[in-house]
């Protein structure tokens, strides 16, 4: 009896040694996410979670969304991921198309602009040329 005792003892400790390395190896960021509705904040969140974070919370009426995550994922997917669902953030902006197919009450003023790249930016272009101007 003695021994099972020391060795239930044994797995707890082992138990509660693992559960703190995970705790202390998961990140948690706030970012600005577009939006306007319930509808939204579901959406969102669900987008975040098929990313990779454990824990997503969006709110309406700040505009932020906290996520945390382990390291088997990073903000820059999930955030790619959140683009895909249709909705601009501070890491990535939605494509058109994604933006088009959200339901008409999450359709909210777009005010991300999308950077221009141009050959000159991708070292492309020999010097003098028409696109570099």
């Amino acid at each position: 009896m003695k021994t099972l005792q020391i060795f239930l003892l044994a797995c707890l400790f082992t138990i509660v040694s693992n559960s703190e390395a995970v705790a202390q190896s998961k990140k948690a960021e706030t970012f600005d996410v577009s939006g306007n509705c319930g509808m939204c904040k579901s959406n969102i969140e669900k987008a975040a979670k098929a990313a990779g974070a454990s824990y997503a919370s969006w709110s309406a009426d700040s505009k932020k969304l906290t996520v945390k995550y382990a390291k088997n994922t990073s903000a820059a997917k999930i955030q790619q991921k959140i683009a895909e669902a249709g909705y601009d953030n501070a890491g990535a902006k939605a494509s058109d198309e994604a933006y088009n197919k959200l339901h008409g009450c999450c359709q909210y003023e777009r005010t991300l602009k999308a950077e221009i790249k141009t050959a000159k930016d991708d070292k492309a272009c020999a010097s003098g040329a028409d696109c570099c101007k």
